[in-house]
């Protein structure tokens, strides 16, 4: 690896390309992505567990310049979806800036550049296995793309730790292990949760879902993509371009509810209670399956079969947490209990604590979590004060509950582009203004306000250790690529070089 880069760019998932790409296209050659895994992905390369699919429609969830009509479904599975990523970084020729199997395990600015510590995977030999070699590389611009859904949250639960079966986290999918005639327990009941219980309850002899909150489920209007589809979808651009178009005012339709609870939120509500009804027929059950909350409070799940599955005669649910693991049994936190044989946990990932916080340090010599105090803030969702030269894509404050991450990131990418080679033509570094960074932030809570993701009738990833939502964006999908796409130099302090 090359000792000193102008960019360097951490993760090679729908992030990390999109940055790769578009920072070749604008002329800044001089970079490198480092991944520690051994190919693109994110989280769509670590996410593998049965059933594993996109919850916005594929013609949404796709890079708007690299666009296909070949889509097999409207929602498309975690395999096709992993095939587009990696197709497109390779038609891109990111192989030749791509070092796989390298972990940034430090890096800190100081003063001038970037000083990264890596941990190069991929240089064991047989000889010092388990010893990765470690290396130090420089970068004028540092882009923190390693994403958020990739880190698994695994519970402290006691117990946990010692028991005999096998454990995994729905993130680490144990592809080995045949799950046919055992008894399982799943923690958990997020969106992982309700794509791979529907899979698995076909094989398993008797299966424990430990649901300590229960969630709003939508129907999926998913179907395959005929070939006829497929075949106008490519002849006839203004087909394409038309449903895509359809397909997003309808999600934006979904986007006005979370801003707009009533009446629209509770009117989607309704829709949430018909179809549980339809979908459930035995009513104790039923009733442990209804939330107690408005609809969007928290993240809204879709499928077409999960709320049908926990009807099945092999099925409990456990509306409770759990408080313990003893031997081979699972101690609900309402005394329910039950033994079991492998457990899989569906307790989602470190979302507003990424990993990466820890291992980024500003001109103070601070750690970005230090900064944060739990509390992640970033202007525009991308720089944040204290950390020259450097970006996150997907960062905090941009999250929906309805729009494309491809979207995000790419407004993203727009800006850091523009700012990098602003930043090269004055030869300045870039360090945003604190109190223009504090200044947007406060509106952002202040919008979030009236929203359904900040109701306070439940608990939810959205919300901080400190009680602040630091995930959500509060307004439309065009106001977030407007006001995130376009750099403004005056936000800027202007510094030697």
């Amino acid at each position: 690896m090359r000792g000193d880069v102008e960019v360097a760019i951490i993760g090679a998932g729908i992030s990390g390309i999109a940055a790769a790409i578009k920072l070749r296209e604008a002329g800044i050659t001089d970079i490198v992505v480092l991944e520690k895994a051994d190919t693109y992905g994110g989280t769509w390369r670590a996410n593998t567990y049965p059933g594993c699919a996109c919850d916005v429609p594929s013609r949404l969830y796709s890079y708007s310049f690299a666009p296909s009509t070949d889509w097999s479904r409207v929602y498309s599975t975690q395999d096709e979806i992993l095939d587009y990523i990696q197709g497109v970084a390779r038609d891109h020729h990111l192989d030749d800036v791509t070092r796989f199997g390298v972990e940034v395990t430090d890096a800190e600015w100081d003063g001038k550049v970037w000083q990264l510590t890596t941990t190069d995977h991929g240089t064991a030999s047989p000889q010092t296995a388990g010893q990765a070699a470690t290396s130090q590389l420089t970068a004028r611009y540092l882009v923190s793309a390693a994403g958020p859904w990739n880190e698994p949250k695994i519970p402290d639960i006691p117990g946990l730790a010692d028991f005999a079966g096998p454990v995994w986290h729905s993130a680490r999918w144990n592809h080995d292990h045949d799950l046919t005639g055992e008894r399982v327990a799943v923690i958990g009941t997020g969106a992982s949760a309700v794509q791979f219980v529907p899979r698995i309850q076909p094989d398993v002899a008797a299966l424990h879902l430990f649901q300590r909150t229960a969630h709003w489920v939508l129907p999926k209007l998913d179907h395959p993509v005929p070939d006829v589809e497929k075949w106008a979808l490519r002849t006839v651009p203004l087909l394409a371009r038309t449903l895509k178009r359809l397909e997003y005012s309808m999600m934006e339709l979904v986007g006005l509810a979370f801003h707009r609870p009533k009446p629209l939120m509770h009117a989607l509500q309704r829709l949430g209670k018909a179809y549980l009804r339809a979908a459930v027929p035995d009513r104790e059950l039923r009733a442990t399956l209804t939330p107690h909350y408005l609809i969007g409070c928290k993240r809204i799940l879709f499928s077409n079969d999960y709320l049908q599955t926990l009807g099945r005669p092999n099925v409990t649910v456990h509306a409770t947490g759990v408080a313990e693991i003893r031997g081979n049994t699972v101690i609900g936190t309402d005394g329910s209990h039950a033994e079991v044989d492998t457990i899989i946990l569906g307790t989602g990932f470190h979302i507003l604590d990424m990993p990466v916080a820890d291992r980024v340090r500003g001109a103070d010599g601070r750690t970005l979590a230090e900064h944060w105090a739990s509390s992640p803030e970033a202007y525009l969702g991308t720089v944040v004060a204290g950390f020259p030269n450097a970006f996150i894509v997907l960062g905090p404050g941009l999250g929906t509950g309805h729009t494309s991450a491809f979207a995000i990131a790419e407004s993203q990418v727009s800006y850091l582009v523009d700012a990098i080679r602003h930043s090269q033509d004055t030869g300045q570094p870039l360090a945003v203004r604190p109190e223009v960074q504090a200044e947007y932030v406060a509106g952002v809570q202040a919008a979030l306000g009236g929203t359904a993701y900040n109701l306070s009738q439940c608990s939810s990833y959205y919300i901080d250790a400190n009680g602040r939502n630091s995930f959500s964006w509060p307004w439309s999908t065009g106001e977030l690529v407007r006001r995130v796409s376009h750099f403004h130099p005056a936000d800027y302090q202007e510094t030697p070089a």
